[in-house]
């Protein structure tokens, strides 16, 4: 996956340390290492941050264009 600063991405397996699950969206914040790592942050309806993670590019897809986002409560 080629990835740059803010695009939209989906977890593609849970992160319970960050109290993520695989589905959740975040947006790329910084790649690093000529997109080996990326920052990903996840947030809240709100704008509240959940988590952000330093993640490989096999830990996310983009999200497509035909997906519809979906909501969970998350204790943030």
């Amino acid at each position: 996956m080629i990835a740059k600063e803010h695009d939209i991405v989906v977890l593609v397996h849970g992160l319970p340390e960050h109290g993520l699950e695989a589905g959740d969206v975040g947006t790329i914040v910084d790649v690093r290492g000529e997109g080996a790592e990326l920052e990903v942050e996840f947030v809240t309806g709100d704008g509240r941050t959940v988590g952000v993670a330093t993640l490989e590019p096999t830990d996310l897809r983009k999200l497509d264009a035909g997906e519809i986002l979906h909501a969970r409560r998350v204790s943030a």
